[in-house]
This record gives structure tokens, C-alpha cells and sequence, in this order.
């Protein structure tokens, strides 16, 4: 009997030592923007670019995770510019700063130039970059750390569950 409860004890011990879901990055290739702009027609989304080297990306993706989470109605799109080779590292990190609601994905490809220019030519690859695309996909692109006041209010405006008070009282 006491074997048993030893068994069943080191089980629940394996289960609650085991991580969270994991978050699995998807692909993201040159022709990644196009299709999530087809995907998003008509809706909002953000498409926000970070790197394991980047010190500030990591604060950027905790609060990412916490606005994809309080504003679910928007899309929140985490894409890790680093390399294939660096792809486990990055996986580590988007595990414990982020969640697979935001919808993790990395750089499919060594030749980050064109995956840069296939999201914005005049971007030269500095991170943490963020682009705030409309329903009508006209985008705001943010450099460095984003504004949370500026994130909050472009959110809140652009969410489609927020209802417009103008004119009530």
C-alpha cells in the first residue's frame, strides 16, 4: 500500500513539475505579412518583432502577452528575428515571457534582409519594432520600447468589443 502511494505521489510530482503547454513557433517567411493580412481582412492586428538578444524585447513580450490576453478580439503577432540556429533560444524565451495566444512565430529563413523588406523596406532591423496595422492595414510602426499609455489607447480604440460612448451621458 505504501508503495502504491509513493507511485501515485511521484506521478502527481511529475505532472505538476511538467511546463505549461508548450508554445511552438510557427514559420515566418516572406510571404507571412501577405497572409496574415488576408487571414485579418478587415480586422486589426500587431505584428511585433523581438530578438533573444534583445534585452528590452523581454519586458516588451511579457506586457505583449498581458495586452494579447486583455484584448483577445486583436490579433498579436510575436516574431523572433533570430536565425534557424538560434530558434531554441528563442523558443525558451517566448515560452516564459509569452503564451501562445499571441501567436509566436520566428524568421524561417538565415536572410533576414529579405524577410525584413518583406515586411517594411525602410526597416533596418532594429528590435524591438512593432506595427500597429487598422482594419484597413495602414500601419504605425513603433521603434523600441512601445508606449503603454499610446498601446492601451491603440488597442482600446481599435478593439472591435469597445463601443463608442460618444454622445451618451
Amino acid at each position: 500500500m505504501k508503495r502504491f502511494i509513493f507511485s501515485l505521489l511521484a506521478c502527481g510530482l511529475v505532472v505538476v513539475a511538467q511546463p505549461a503547454a508548450a508554445v511552438e513557433l510557427k514559420p515566418f517567411d516572406e510571404n507571412s505579412l501577405a497572409a496574415l493580412k488576408q487571414e485579418q481582412a478587415g480586422r486589426p492586428f500587431v505584428l511585433v518583432l523581438w530578438s533573444v538578444t534583445c534585452v528590452p524585447c523581454r519586458e516588451e513580450l511579457r506586457l505583449w502577452n498581458a495586452w494579447s490576453n486583455r484584448y483577445s478580439a486583436i490579433k498579436v503577432v510575436l516574431v523572433s528575428t533570430d536565425p534557424p540556429q538560434d530558434h531554441a533560444a528563442a523558443q525558451h524565451m517566448a515560452e516564459r515571457y509569452a503564451d501562445a495566444s499571441a501567436d509566436p512565430r520566428a524568421f524561417a529563413s538565415d536572410y533576414a534582409e529579405r524577410l525584413r523588406w518583406s515586411i517594411d523596406p525602410a526597416w533596418h532591423g532594429e528590435v524591438p519594432r512593432t506595427y500597429f496595422f487598422d482594419a484597413a492595414h495602414h500601419a504605425a510602426p513603433k521603434s523600441g520600447l512601445v508606449d503603454a499609455a499610446f498601446v492601451e489607447a491603440w488597442l482600446a480604440k481599435n478593439s472591435p468589443t469597445t463601443k463608442s460612448t460618444k454622445g451618451t451621458r
